[in-house]
């Protein structure tokens, strides 16, 4: 495994579970003598884009929209202001298809799994896009995706130009 590799499938993940787990530690280290926390985070401000070109799970559930949640969730519980985009393009395309449309590149009958994740994250403010040159590649039209995602002009270039905008890239 190359050292690219080997951060975008074991470290990033594992950063990112330490970080969304640390208030919780935090919680429990306040009544625990053996944990001294020396950096708590604190967050005032959060604008964080996902890079979503590929799909990484921990068992069925597709890391990066479990980290999506878990900081929509730690972001409200800590009152911090925040904007989060999604920004899904090659391999992890797919995951924005509607029911129809996933069934038919998927080889299934069950339907997108990943479309009550995808709603929750939409109706939280999270804005969902899809690529249009990973949509054209694949024959998609924007009547094959789930309500409420967005089509951006081209993964990469929006993602420079939410980070230039400030925005974190995360990649999960």
């Amino acid at each position: 495994m190359n050292a690219c590799r080997l951060t975008r499938t074991v470290l990033a993940p594992t950063v990112l579970a330490f970080f969304f787990a640390l208030p919780g530690l935090v919680a429990h280290a306040e009544s625990a003598p053996d944990i001294h926390i020396d950096v708590p985070v604190s967050l005032k401000q959060a604008k964080v884009v996902f890079n979503m070109d590929h799909a990484a799970f921990s068992g069925d559930t597709p890391v990066g929209l479990a980290h999506m949640m878990l900081m929509t969730d730690r972001f409200k519980q800590t009152g911090t202001q925040w904007n989060m985009a999604a920004i899904f393009h090659g391999d992890a395309g797919y995951m924005l298809l509607n029911d129809d449309a996933y069934n038919v590149v998927r080889k299934t009958k069950t339907g997108n799994p990943y479309k009550g994740t995808i709603e929750n994250l939409v109706k939280v403010g999270v804005q969902i896009e899809e690529c249009a040159f990973t949509m054209k590649a694949n024959k998609w039209t924007n009547g094959n995706l789930l309500p409420g995602v967005k089509v951006d002009t081209g993964a990469d270039g929006r993602i420079i130009e939410l980070v230039q905008q400030g925005y974190v890239m995360l990649q999960p």
